[in-house]
């Protein structure tokens, strides 16, 4: 079994995924989201691929604490998720993830057209690896 982590944006939805032994995230693929019904379907299907017990979503939360509308938006889209995917889900406070994997792409020497391209499944593999690492 594996964990997914998900980072909900309005436009995309970066997936990553642990390997079995729950120490490493990969990137799996960036969703384009045209439907909550195609956006499930393409999420259950990755959790039968990949056999995943357990779901993180990033919670998009303001440097405050508080939450936004943003982080509305993703308890929203969460909660329409749980009424077709029955995968227990735990929420993880995500801020700066996308900054994170915005430096590590930078720092690698990703262009910036491929930057865009990946940017949201590199913040799921930060919002994951965070996740993973706070267990042991």
């Amino acid at each position: 079994m594996r964990i997914m982590a998900l980072d909900v944006g309005s436009r995309t939805i970066g997936v990553a995924c642990s390997d079995a032994l729950y120490i490493t995230a990969q990137g799996i693929e960036t969703i384009r989201r045209t439907s909550h019904e195609k956006d499930f379907q393409r999420i259950a299907e990755l959790i039968r691929e990949y056999e995943v017990d357990t779901i993180v979503v990033g919670m998009p939360k303001n440097m405050n604490g508080t939450k936004g509308e943003r982080a509305e938006k993703t308890e929203a889209f969460v909660e329409k998720m749980k009424e077709v995917i029955s995968t227990p889900v735990v929420y993880w406070d995500e801020r700066l993830s996308t900054v994170m994997a915005e430096k590590s792409l930078i720092a690698a020497d990703v262009s910036r057209k491929k930057r865009k391209e990946v940017i949201d499944k590199m913040a799921a593999v930060v919002i994951l690896q965070g996740y993973l690492d706070s267990r042991s």
